[in-house]
């Protein structure tokens, strides 16, 4: 169930995003700068698409579920979250596999654990910091404004887009 779900995420965000690992239940991916052919609106376009396919994906899986195990009869809870963050980062070959390294990448993880559902609720979202929405050119109009504040990091700007 979870692998189906894993890869359809993945098959709608790579590319433009370039796939960088599973983290648990997250996927991560990246645009290397230069490369990454989306802007503006149609940044949060592939994020509703993905979100989109997620949930067509996540309900056909519901329907088919004969289990009745706790993490089965959960599946309609499962939701989505992006975090789009922008920043300097380097690739570093570690144990035979490309991993991102650097401050901007530790912000990218730390933006994981947000306060976001705190403010906004469980629905399904894309928090996007402002370093992102400008260099993207994402424009602000349908979100909400946003702050994370986390020991030693200046506080991290950020909209939040409902999906």
């Amino acid at each position: 169930m979870m692998t189906s779900l894993l890869d359809g995420i993945v098959e709608r965000l790579v590319p433009p995003f370039v796939f960088s690992k599973l983290e648990g239940d997250a996927v991560f991916a990246y645009a290397p700068e230069g490369s990454f052919p989306l802007r503006g609106r149609s940044v949060l376009d592939c994020m509703a698409g993905c979100y989109a396919s997620f949930r067509e994906r996540r309900d056909r899986t519901e329907n088919l579920m004969l289990c009745t195990c706790r993490a089965c009869t959960r599946l309609h809870d499962l939701d989505l979250k992006f975090v789009v963050h922008q920043g300097s980062y380097v690739l570093q070959s570690i144990a035979g596999h490309e991993e991102l390294l650097g401050p901007d990448v530790t912000m990218a993880h730390l933006l994981l654990k947000n306060s976001v559902v705190d403010e906004f609720g469980r629905s399904a979202y894309a928090l996007v910091t402002e370093p992102a929405m400008t260099h993207l050119e994402i424009p602000s109009g349908s979100s909400r404004p946003h702050t994370e504040h986390y020991a030693h990091y200046s506080p991290i700007r950020s909209h939040v887009f409902a999906l």
